[in-house]
């Protein structure tokens, strides 16, 4: 059995949930993860959301090149645009 770690407020209230029915933490949760996950949609709803906030390792490299090269790219662009202004002044 894998152990998780549960953040402070939920284990709280899981915990005295499960003593309120007198049945064990680890039931509550895997009762818990069925009923999230007994159908196709609720699968799909999850997989999107972990995409989105923990993107794959591959992804989230590409996005961090991608945000490495957007940036240099405007400090390209503002290197640019001050000469053209010193240029201009120039002339």
């Amino acid at each position: 059995m894998a152990k998780v770690s549960l953040p402070s407020k939920w284990e709280q209230f899981l915990k005295h949930s499960a003593d309120d029915h007198g049945v064990d933490l680890n039931a509550v949760i895997s009762e818990l993860l069925e009923w999230a996950f007994s159908n196709a949609e609720g699968r799909m709803q999850f997989e999107a959301w972990l995409d989105e906030a923990y993107p794959s390792k591959g992804e989230a490299e590409d996005k961090a090149s991608a945000a490495e090269e957007e940036v240099a790219e405007n400090e390209e662009e503002k290197e640019e645009e001050s000469e053209e202004e010193s240029h201009a002044h120039r002339d």
